[in-house]
């Protein structure tokens, strides 16, 4: 009996569609990366490059999900942001994957949004500060906040700040980031 109702959920799952999903649409986001130790050394910055691609479920007017693919890439100068020599750095070079929730203000042309989720970070992490000495290869988990706002008529210009909170290497990877959005053709 098992093995038939497994079956039939197996051969009937393509024929369903997901009702809740009201839209379809791609995000491209670039920007300009950082990352920072969790530490409090308020003066350690580093920068580079961040670039994310978005598919943007619409469930309703104020909220999306958004499963994310993307990366990070930041690297230490050797100076802090008073432009003194410093041998401490947080270090991202990173491939990001996880999913994301945003909600809305569903106000015309200009809307403020806030998203949380979960994902992970592939890649090398070194924070190097008075408290860390963390050099570390590998997957981590990462939690991603952004907010910003969605611009223009039909809200496809999105001007905003992302984070991704890396507690195992005591660092955050962040970007300010500009991103457009393509609709995807529907049934």
């Amino acid at each position: 009996m098992q093995k038939t109702l497994i079956l039939l959920i197996v051969l009937t799952s393509n024929l369903a569609n997901a009702q809740f999903i009201k839209e379809k649409s791609i995000n491209a986001q670039i920007g300009y990366g950082l990352s920072a130790p969790n530490n409090g050394m308020d003066e350690i910055v580093d920068d580079g490059f961040f670039a994310q691609g978005e598919l943007v479920l619409k469930v309703a007017s104020w909220v999306e999900f958004r499963p994310y693919v993307g990366f990070i890439l930041t690297s230490s100068n050797g100076k802090d942001l008073n432009d003194n020599p410093t041998n401490e750095k947080a270090e991202t070079k990173a491939f990001l994957l996880g999913g994301k929730a945003r909600v809305r203000a569903p106000i015309p042309w200009v809307a403020p949004y806030v998203e949380i989720g979960i994902g992970t970070s592939i890649g090398k992490f070194v924070t190097l500060t008075a408290f860390d000495n963390i050099n570390k290869s590998g997957i981590i988990y990462h939690i991603p906040f952004s907010f910003g706002l969605e611009l223009g008529k039909n809200k496809n210009v999105d001007l905003g700040f992302a984070y991704y909170f890396q507690p195992s290497v005591e660092q955050y990877a962040g970007a300010f980031a500009v991103g457009i959005t393509f609709q995807l053709n529907t049934k």
